[in-house]
């Protein structure tokens, strides 16, 4: 089979996921939508199979169980519904009543709540729920909420990130030096590998796929759920496991949508997201693991970095004392109360 045969089998076949992706996952129950006395939607930019649209499907079922079938709210995953940055826009403007938002976009419209996105801050999960959970969690919630959404749970866990490249594996910081490296538009990470010498260039993720295949970028980075779900290593070669960010998920809520559901069934809502954030952790936790030797079965080349060396290398920059002045001394409190000192 030729390469180009190849290519044309695959574009068919992600035309055909998108295609089947423009029907929300919700499916049990439809020819109730109609007699419900709240019909919302709840939006995500990921794929179907990963564990964001499993258990956001879950805690959906759950609350129209609880509700008698009051609340209806229909899952559209894939970013159906527009890109990111769209959606961000569509949630406060109240075209979704629920939106599941990666905290590095989701930073874009509130700048405090980047700070979770430190460059190399936490190095496990139980640094990150100690934080997450805790005076840390707490703090970048009520930034959420004066920004006019509203929370819905504690955070979903969006992993950590690495660095995939399709030209050269990168194991140093002098290794990404020029580097053209897809991020989203996340001011964050721009500068963070603008920092340790790469060419950051932001790009929506639904893009993002296409963009490495035509090589407008060499590499991107993103946590191994998302890598796996959407298919990254089919056209890229090495995946770095740098860890630079670990990054949350929030299931973020339009305030007055939300003010409309009676009381009793604002109290089941949040429940029910509380309890498949909890059981979306566990998943991909699980992913961490598994994902490791799956990808690898699929040809992508797993690398160990030295970790510490990129620590030591932004360090050397100013690159920690620029976000301290940036989100204050406060908020650079509560982080290295649970990391550590930085920089």
């Amino acid at each position: 089979m030729t390469t180009i045969t190849k290519t044309k089998l695959r574009f068919t076949r992600r035309q055909f996921l998108a295609a089947s992706a423009a029907l929300p996952l919700f499916s049990i129950g439809t020819g109730k939508a109609n007699a419900a006395e709240f019909n919302y939607k709840l939006a995500t930019g990921q794929d179907p199979t990963h564990p964001v649209n499993k258990r956001a499907q879950e805690a959906i079922d759950r609350i129209r169980n609880a509700t008698n079938g009051r609340l209806e709210i229909r899952l559209f995953p894939a970013n159906q519904l527009g890109s990111d940055t769209d959606l961000l826009s569509q949630v406060r403007s109240g075209g979704v009543e629920f939106f599941n938002q990666a905290n590095v976009v989701l930073s874009t419209l509130v700048p405090a709540a980047g700070i979770v996105n430190t460059g190399f801050a936490f190095t496990d999960y139980k640094q990150v729920w100690t934080a997450m959970d805790g005076p840390l969690g707490t703090y970048v919630r009520a930034q959420i909420e004066k920004a006019g959404l509203l929370t819905m749970s504690k955070p979903w866990d969006n992993g950590f990130r690495h660095v995939t490249t399709s030209t050269k594996p990168v194991r140093v910081p002098d290794d990404l030096r020029g580097i053209k490296l897809r991020v989203p538009a996340a001011p964050m990470l721009s500068s963070l590998f603008t920092a340790l010498g790469a060419s950051p260039s932001p790009i929506n993720f639904n893009e993002l796929y296409s963009a490495l295949q035509t090589k407008l970028v060499e590499g991107q980075e993103n946590p191994l759920a998302i890598i796996s779900t959407a298919r990254l290593y089919e056209v890229q070669k090495y995946c770095s496991m740098t860890n630079h960010v670990w990054d949350a998920y929030w299931i973020l809520g339009n305030r007055k949508a939300v003010a409309r559901l009676p009381k009793d069934i604002q109290d089941i809502v949040r429940r029910e997201f509380e309890r498949s954030a909890t059981d979306e952790r566990a998943d991909i936790a699980s992913l961490s693991m598994s994902l490791r030797a799956d990808l690898g079965a699929k040809g992508l080349q797993l690398i160990e970095p030295d970790k510490k060396a990129f620590k030591n290398a932004l360090a050397k920059t100013s690159f920690y004392k620029d976000l301290r002045t940036k989100f204050g001394d406060e908020a650079w409190k509560l982080l290295q109360d649970s990391v550590g000192s930085l920089g």
